[in-house]
C-alpha cells in the first residue's frame, strides 16, 4: 500500500465513481482500476461492490479512507511545520462559512490576508455549519468561521464574535413607529427567518418559546440576502444580525430594533481540525481577523429601540 493508492481511495469516496476520480486525479480509469485491483489483491479483501456503473465502498475501504485522512493531515502538518521555518507563507488556504460571514466578514479579512501574504491562494466555500464541519473533517477545508456551538472532540472551536440579532422591518411598517418593541408586538407578524435547524434559528426559536409566541413563518432560508429582499417586498419581518442590514439601516431603507427585555446573541467562531500544533496559515488567519475585527459593523452606532 502506498500514498497514491490512499489518494485514489479518497478521490473515489469524494466523487462516487472510478471515472470521476480519474478526472479529479488526471489519470485514466484503467489506471484507477489497476491500483484498486492491486490493493485488493494485497489485502485479500474487496474494497468496492460494483452495482451497474456505480461503486459502493466496503467497510475495509471506509477504514482505509479514514486512514488516508489521518495520513494526509499528518503530511499537511509536517509540510506546514517546514513552511513555518522558511519564512514566506505560501500555498492554498481553504475557508468555509455561512452566507452572512461570506458576505460581510470574509471580504475585508481575505483582502487583509492577501495584502500581508500575497503568495497565499485563498479558496472560499459557502456552506452551512454542518456541511462545513464535514468538509473540515475530510480535509477539504482548513478552517471555518461558523455559527456556534460546534461541539466535536476532533475539532478546535475558538469563539471570536458575538452578534446581537435585531428585528428588521421596512421603515413604513407599524413597528417602526413604536418607541419600543415588546415581545407581544411580534405575535401576529409574518416572519421570514433563517433556516430551521441552524444555530441562529435556535436562538430565535428559544425566544419564541420563552415568550410563548407561535410565530407565523412564511419563509425560511439560509440566504440572508433573500431574507432582506422578502422583507423589502413586504412579505414579512425578520430577525437578523446587524451587520447584514447596516448599510440599509444607515440609508433609511430598513428599520431595526431590539426586543424589549431580550438580548438575542449569535456567537461565531473559528473551527479547524485538532492537531498537535496549530498550522501557521491558521495562526496568520487569526491574526488577520484580529486586525479587521473592529471594522466589522456588529451593532448600531447610536441608540436602538
Amino acid at each position: 500500500m502506498d500514498l497514491r493508492q490512499l489518494e485514489i481511495l479518497q478521490a473515489i469516496a469524494e466523487t462516487g465513481s472510478f471515472t470521476a476520480s480519474g478526472r479529479k486525479l488526471q489519470v485514466s480509469q484503467s489506471a484507477i482500476s489497476r491500483q484498486i485491483a492491486l490493493l485488493e489483491e494485497e489485502l485479500g479483501e474487496p474494497l468496492f461492490l460494483r452495482v451497474g456503473r456505480q461503486v459502493r465502498m466496503t467497510p475495509a475501504a471506509e477504514s482505509l479512507v479514514q486512514l488516508g485522512q489521518r495520513v494526509f493531515q499528518d503530511v499537511r502538518d509536517t509540510v506546514g511545520a517546514i513552511t513555518d521555518r522558511t519564512g514566506t507563507l505560501r500555498g492554498t488556504l481553504r475557508l468555509a462559512g455561512g452566507m452572512t460571514v461570506c458576505l460581510y466578514v470574509f471580504p475585508p479579512l481575505l483582502k487583509h490576508m492577501k495584502r500581508v501574504h500575497p503568495q497565499v491562494e485563498m479558496r472560499l466555500t459557502v456552506a452551512t455549519a454542518g456541511r462545513s464541519v464535514e468538509e473540515i473533517r475530510a480535509g477539504r477545508v482548513d478552517a471555518g468561521l461558523l455559527t456556534l456551538p460546534v461541539d466535536e472532540s476532533d475539532l478546535v472551536t475558538l469563539p471570536v464574535l458575538r452578534e446581537e440579532l435585531l428585528v428588521v422591518t421596512m421603515p413604513t411598517h407599524r413597528l417602526a413607529k413604536k418607541r419600543r418593541i415588546a415581545p407581544h408586538d411580534l405575535a401576529e407578524e409574518p416572519f421570514i427567518l433563517f433556516e430551521a435547524g441552524s444555530a441562529t434559528r435556535h436562538v430565535i426559536d428559544a425566544f419564541f418559546v420563552t415568550e410563548k409566541i407561535e410565530p407565523t413563518i412564511v419563509m425560511d432560508t439560509e440566504n440572508v440576502e433573500i431574507i432582506k429582499a422578502m422583507v423589502k417586498t413586504g412579505l414579512g419581518i425578520s430577525i437578523v444580525p446587524y451587520q447584514a442590514i447596516a448599510r440599509e439601516v444607515r440609508a433609511g431603507q430598513f428599520f431595526c430594533a431590539r426586543i424589549e427585555g431580550h438580548e438575542l446573541i449569535r456567537e461565531t467562531g473559528w473551527v479547524y481540525a485538532r492537531a498537535s500544533r496549530v498550522p501557521r496559515p491558521i495562526q496568520e488567519l487569526q491574526l488577520a481577523f484580529d486586525e479587521i475585527r473592529n471594522r466589522l459593523q456588529l451593532a448600531p452606532a447610536g441608540r436602538v429601540a
